[in-house]
């Protein structure tokens, strides 16, 4: 059974000084949880509402609890991952949380069903806790996060010349045509970053720069790209060949 924790009368949403981040583990592995939880606990801006042990429970748990993030594994009893992702986060959902799939099995099609269903963030188990809190407070900041090795060979397929037999994509990079507006050249240096799977934290750290003028330069770089995500930033970069440092 799971034991949801409640946020409590008048406890003030994520983001707003000193109210935690919110978050519902989904994972049929009772050690996965107790781990996820263990680790996410500790942080000082993030706190485990709620644990589920499939993908029915956990759709109940997140339309009741209305967690921050949900963090969903994919093969779950009753109810996968991917289904569950779309039912709370996909198109068609009138007021969609923020999920972010964590997984040990990384598998493009995986990948694929997780971004078309809403998911803001795809992580790999074995992507350490680090990662894991990062992408915690990304998607609760409404940026997304996705394992840096995932990132590299998504980007390489939605880029190269398509099969004929190959299937539909359901990320469609930026278009490669000439931008009404072009990107300033700090803009080109965080899409170049972006296009190598670092995090907003790591491309202020490396551009000497604060996380909140990165977040500026991404919002501008997504206006003129016309690009709904950073994997459709990286997708143009890659495109455009601006995908290495220096390019």
């Amino acid at each position: 059974m799971t034991t949801p924790v409640p946020p409590g009368p008048g406890v003030p949403a994520a983001g707003r000084s000193g109210a935690p981040i919110r978050v519902l583990i989904a994972d049929d592995q009772d050690m996965v949880r107790t781990g996820f939880r263990f680790f996410l606990d500790a942080q000082p801006d993030i706190t485990v509402v709620a644990e589920a042990r499939d993908g029915e429970e956990a759709l109940a748990l997140a339309r009741r609890e209305r967690p921050d993030v949900c963090l969903l594994d994919i093969r779950m009893p009753k109810l996968d991952g991917l289904e569950a992702t779309r039912l709370l986060a996909g198109p068609d959902v009138a007021d969609p949380l923020r999920v972010v799939v964590v997984t040990t099995f990384d598998l493009d099609e995986y990948v694929y069903g997780a971004l078309r269903g809403g998911a803001c963030g795809f992580l790999l188990k074995d992507s350490g806790p680090t990662l894991l809190a990062e992408a915690v407070r990304a998607a609760a900041a409404g940026d997304s996060l996705v394992s840096p090795s995932v990132t590299v060979r998504l980007l390489r397929h939605i880029t190269a010349a398509p099969a004929a037999d190959s299937a539909p994509r359901p990320v469609s990079p930026a278009p490669a045509a000439p931008l009404r507006e072009p990107l300033t050249e700090r803009e080109l240096d965080v899409v170049r970053l972006v296009a190598l799977g670092r995090t907003n934290a790591e491309i202020a750290a490396e551009l000497y720069v604060s996380l909140s003028t990165v977040k500026t330069h991404l919002s501008s770089v997504q206006l003129k790209l016309a690009a709904r995500n950073r994997v459709e930033i990286a997708a143009w970069a890659w495109q455009n060949g601006h995908a290495q440092a220096g390019a």
